[in-house]
């Protein structure tokens, strides 16, 4: 598939009418897992592109330019208030939430099995891990709050279990930042990677951000603040990952051909026949953006759109599912990294003196008043042992004692 190729609407014609911007949602009984995580992925895709088009117009002073921002956003706008109000209205804050868990580790894993760019795909590995305990910690306060057992949520298609725990994931900022890819010899699919996890992980902090006031309990209220620290730090994580030498017409074609990419990988997998149609419209209102953008880097600039994606030829489909195995793997290999300048290194390999703890320290203090320990605590109060969802036993030893929150490996209790 190339969009290049397709046709569609002239620009102008591709507003939605009012009535199509507020759909039928979901039942969220009977709606695959992964159809709730596309429509949170796409939300989150449609959000990166606004908000890229606002940063884009402050910076700019070109009337045509200006202009095609403006009506390429209204259009974007239209899809994005479409794609969040296929959420229904009886799916609780705290379900949502284990979707957005459930595509931040199904999706990272994803795009991590089919990247070959080792600095993109250690990125992805060392997030996956604490998304990974995200999810655990936020089921371990849906059972404990309103009975709910996470695991029916997300179909048993991805384990509920400790991952690098969350207290150990707070760092000192600058040690988010890697190393950008060199945007004319990255691969499209790596280009693709980076754009497509920094606005799916942007989507997750800004909900996070926004939702914590509204929990109905002071540790549910803090536990969401917690992660949302986390989720900045993946965001700055990943924004890094991308080419900051574009230019900002360069930068616009990749974003509307990556939403090209998302929005048919999204038709192409969807079970969902009513959202099925949805992807498909977009997917053509998203043609006509690109073509638009290609016409303008060509005018101003002087550019081919090959520069930026080559042919224009998709690499391969996005295609959400389970990653069980390789999530093990990557528990067993790499539980105990952590963030270090521009790499990652073995926790118990820095110096005493290094930044890691003293932000940690004056941070925390010991850990044992931490939000994300705080709930396993509550947890295992009142059921017992830890909530769980585990196909057979966790790969690390240190996280296998369901009675005890181990808020010291990948930590270093130093």
């Amino acid at each position: 598939m190339n969009p290049i190729n397709e046709r569609c609407k002239s620009l102008e014609n591709n507003f939605l009418p009012m009535k199509k911007t507020y759909p039928k949602s979901y039942n969220k009984e009977k709606t695959s897992p992964y159809t709730k995580t596309r429509v949170i992925l796409m939300n989150g895709t449609e959000f990166e592109s606004n908000w890229f088009m606002h940063q884009f117009a402050r910076h700019c002073n070109e009337p045509e330019i200006l202009q095609t921002l403006a009506i390429i956003r209204r259009q974007e706008q239209q899809q994005q208030k479409r794609i969040s109000c296929l959420k229904p209205l009886n799916e609780s804050i705290l379900e949502t939430t284990i979707a957005y868990e459930q595509l931040a580790i199904d999706l990272t894993a994803t795009l991590a099995k089919n990247e070959t760019d080792q600095t993109n795909i250690k990125a992805l590995n060392f997030a996956l891990l604490e998304d990974f305990d995200h999810l655990y910690r936020f089921a371990n306060l849906l059972k404990t709050d309103k009975g709910i057992d996470a695991d029916v949520l997300v179909g048993r298609y991805t384990e509920i279990m400790p991952g690098r725990p969350t207290v150990a994931e707070h760092r000192y900022p600058v040690d988010e930042l890697k190393p950008h890819m060199n945007g004319e010899k990255a691969k499209l699919y790596s280009k693709l990677v980076a754009a497509t996890i920094t606005a799916a992980e942007q989507q997750t902090m800004n909900y996070y951000m926004n939702i914590a006031q509204w929990y109905k309990n002071d540790l549910g209220r803090k536990l969401y603040a917690e992660i949302a620290m986390i989720e900045e730090a993946h965001v700055t994580q990943y924004e890094s990952l991308k080419d900051p030498t574009m230019t900002w017409l360069e930068q616009w074609l990749l974003h509307e051909y990556c939403e090209c990419y998302l929005y048919y990988s999204m038709y192409e997998d969807e079970s969902n026949e009513y959202i099925k149609k949805i992807w498909g419209e977009h997917f053509k209102m998203e043609v006509s953006h690109l073509k638009a953008v290609a016409k303008l880097l060509k005018k101003y600039e002087k550019k081919s759109y090959e520069c930026v994606i080559g042919d224009g030829d998709f690499p391969k489909l996005l295609k959400l599912g389970s990653n069980k195995d390789y999530i093990r793997k990557v528990l067993a290999n790499t539980v105990t990294l952590t963030a270090d300048d521009m790499d990652y290194s073995e926790v118990k390999k820095l110096p005493n003196d290094h930044r890691y703890f003293d932000y940690q320290k004056a941070l925390l203090d010991d850990g044992k008043k931490t939000p994300s320990h705080l709930v396993i605590e509550k947890a295992i109060e009142r059921l017992g042992k830890d909530y769980r969802y585990q196909d057979s036993e966790h790969p690390v030893k240190e996280l296998r004692n369901r009675e005890q929150d181990n808020i010291c490996i990948a930590r270093s209790c130093k």
